[in-house]
C-alpha cells in the first residue's frame, strides 16, 4: 500500500540526474544547488526551467539577483536555448533583482523580502508557472548584514512557493569545492535539499561532480557522480552507479579479421564482448585493429574505429601496406573513422560525445585505438570511470569491442590500463617483444577469454604485407611475459613436468 505521504519525484529532464536522484527532485519543495565558481549553479537552474517546458509543458519563473536577464539569455543561447522565444510563448518569466547600475544599497531599520515575493507571485501567476529558479542566494548577502532576518525572509518564501505547488531550485556558492555547504551557513537550512557541485582540481586537469547531499523524506543514490556541460545539451550526468550488470549475452561469434587467432581464441570473439590487446609500441596492435575492422566489413558489418594517436591519413596508408583499404569501405558506408587528440576534451565530454557518434552510426564493432593516449590526459579515477560507461554501453548496444593498450617498456612490463581495467574487458590479448639469440621476435598469447576455452600457448607471430601471421609455439623458453625470456633445458623440462604430476 502506497504510503499517503509519500514524497512524489518530478523529472527534472537534466540527462543523468534523473538517475542519481531515483526520478528526479522532490515535487513541490526547495532544493539548494551549492558550487563553486565555474561548477555549473546557473546552467543547473536555467536547464530545471527550459527541460520542464520542452519536456512536460511546465512553465518556469527565473528568479536573477546577480546577472541582468539579457546577460543569461546570451549565456544561455550558447548552450542552444532561446530563452527569448519561450518568453514570447508565455513559458518563461524573467523577475530581475540584479543590482542596477549606479544603484546604492542602503539599509534603514528592518528589512523584509515582500516586495520580491509579490513579483515571484506575479510572474508565477502570469505565466502558470509549476518551476522556479532563483540564482544566486549570494548576492542578497552581500548587500545586507542581518542574517538573521535573510534566513527568515528565505524561509518564508520557500514556504510561500511551497503553497503555491511549485517546485524551487535555489543556487548559492562556496568558498572550496569541500567543506562548509555555503558561504553563510544559512542556505542549507532553509532547503528541504541539498545538491552540491564541484570543480575539483586532480593532477592538473578539471573535473565535475555532482552530489545529492539531502532530499528530505526520500532517498537518493549517494556519492559523488562526473558531469559534464556540453553545447545543445547542457548538464549531463554520468551515474556509473546506475550501470546494471544486465547486458545480453550470446554464444555467437564473429572473426577477429584473423583466421589463426580465431582459432586461438576457440573460434573468435564473442559478438557482445570487449577485447583489450596491450603491447609496445610496434608490436602490432594497430594492425590487429585494422584485420578486426576488414573482417568485419566482409562479413558486412558496419565498422567504428576511434583513433586517438594517428591521423586518418596515416591510418588509412598503414591498412593499405597491410593489404586492407579503407577507402571503399567508409565510401561504402560500412566504416566511420573517429579522429581525435585526447587533449582537445574532457574525459566526461570524450564519454558522451563517443556514445552519441555510436548512436548515430549503430555499427557492430567498435575499435578504440589506443586507450593509453587517453590515460595521459585523465586522473586513474576518472580513466576507470570512462572505460566502465563505454564498455557497458558497448556491451548494451550488443556490438563488438576491441581496444588497445600500450606498455610502458619493450620487454615485458604491464600498462597502466592493462592493470586497471582488465576486470571490465572480456578477452585480454598480450604482444610482446622477445629477444633471443640476439634477435628481437614477437609473440603472442590469449591471456584471459572469459566464457571460452582458449589457447594458451605464447606463439611466435610475423607481420608482412599480407598481415599478421601466428606460427608455433616459443619451447623451451620462460620468462617471456616478464620480458626476461630464459632457455630452458629439455631435461629440466621434464624434470619440472614430473614435479607438478607427483603433486
Amino acid at each position: 500500500m502506497k504510503a499517503e505521504f509519500a514524497v512524489v519525484k518530478l523529472a527534472t529532464g537534466i540527462a543523468g540526474f534523473d538517475l542519481v536522484g531515483y526520478g528526479g527532485l522532490p515535487k513541490g519543495r526547495t532544493t539548494l544547488v551549492a558550487g563553486s565558481a565555474g561548477s555549473g549553479k546557473t546552467v543547473f537552474a536555467a536547464q530545471f526551467l527550459t527541460a520542464g517546458i520542452k519536456d512536460a509543458d511546465e512553465p518556469g519563473v527565473f528568479v536573477t539577483f546577480e546577472e541582468s536577464p539579457r546577460d543569461i539569455k546570451e549565456n544561455l543561447l550558447s548552450l542552444g536555448w532561446d530563452i527569448g522565444e519561450l518568453e514570447k510563448q508565455k513559458k518563461w518569466a524573467f523577475v530581475d533583482a540584479s543590482p542596477q547600475i549606479g544603484e546604492q544599497t542602503v539599509e534603514v531599520g528592518g528589512y523584509d523580502l515582500s516586495a520580491l515575493l509579490a513579483r515571484i507571485e506575479a510572474g508565477i501567476k502570469a505565466v502558470g508557472a509549476k518551476r522556479v529558479s532563483m540564482d544566486s542566494l549570494g548576492a542578497i548577502f552581500s548587500r545586507f548584514t542581518d542574517r538573521s532576518v535573510i534566513r527568515g525572509e528565505l524561509y518564508r518564501i520557500a514556504q510561500a512557493l511551497k503553497s503555491m505547488g511549485v517546485t524551487c531550485v535555489m543556487t548559492a556558492e562556496r568558498n572550496q569545492e569541500y567543506g562548509d555547504i555555503s558561504r553563510t551557513g544559512v542556505e542549507e537550512f532553509v532547503a528541504d535539499n541539498v545538491i552540491i557541485l564541484r570543480n575539483v582540481l586532480e593532477d592538473e586537469k578539471r573535473r565535475r561532480t555532482i552530489e545529492i547531499l539531502k532530499f528530505r523524506g526520500t532517498t537518493h543514490q549517494k556519492g559523488e557522480y562526473p558531469f559534464t556541460i556540453i553545447p545543445e545539451e547542457g548538464f549531463v550526468v554520468i551515474p556509473l552507479s546506475a550501470i546494471q550488470l544486465k547486458q545480453k549475452s550470446t554464444n555467437i561469434r564473429v572473426t577477429s579479421g584473423n583466421a589463426d587467432l580465431d582459432t586461438m581464441c576457440g573460434g573468435g570473439f564473442f559478438r557482445d564482448s570487449v577485447t583489450l590487446i596491450s603491447g609496445a609500441t610496434g608490436t602490432g596492435k594497430t594492425l590487429l585493429v585494422t584485420e578486426f575492422i576488414g573482417g568485419g566489413v566482409k562479413k558486412d558489418e558496419r565498422c567504428m574505429l576511434f583513433a586517438f594517436e594517428e591521423s586518418r591519413e596515416q591510418l588509412f596508408r598503414n591498412a593499405t601496406g597491410w593489404g586492407v583499404n579503407f577507402e571503399p569501405m567508409e565510401n561504402e558506408g560500412k566504416l566511420k573513422v573517429v579522429c581525435e587528440y585526447p587533449e582537445v576534451c574532457s574525459m566526461e565530454d570524450r564519454l558522451v560525445s563517443m556514445k552519441k557518434a555510436i548512436m548515430e552510426f549503430k555499427p557492430h564493432r567498435v575499435a578504440v585505438d589506443s586507450l593509453s593516449a587517453l590515460e595521459r590526459v585523465s586522473s586513474l579515477r576518472g580513466f576507470r570511470e570512462f572505460i566502465m560507461g563505454l564498455t557497458s554501453f558497448i556491451k548494451h548496444q550488443e556490438s563488438t569491442g576491441l581496444f588497445t593498450s600500450t606498455t610502458s617498456t619493450l620487454l615485458g612490463g604491464t600498462s597502466i590500463t592493462e592493470a586497471h581495467i582488465s576486470t571490465l574487458t572480456d578477452s585480454i590479448i598480450l604482444l610482446r617483444y622477445v629477444e633471443m639469440f640476439g634477435e628481437m621476435r614477437r609473440g603472442l598469447t590469449v591471456l584471459k577469454m572469459r566464457g571460452s576455452q582458449h589457447d594458451k600457448n605464447i606463439k611466435e607471430f610475423t607481420i608482412d604485407a599480407h598481415g599478421l601471421h601466428l606460427g608455433k609455439p616459443f619451447r623451451n623458453v620462460g620468462g617471456i611475459l616478464a620480458g626476461n625470456p630464459t632457455h630452458i633445458d629439455s631435461n629440466e623440462i621434464e624434470r619440472l613436468k614430473g614435479m607438478f604430476s607427483d603433486a
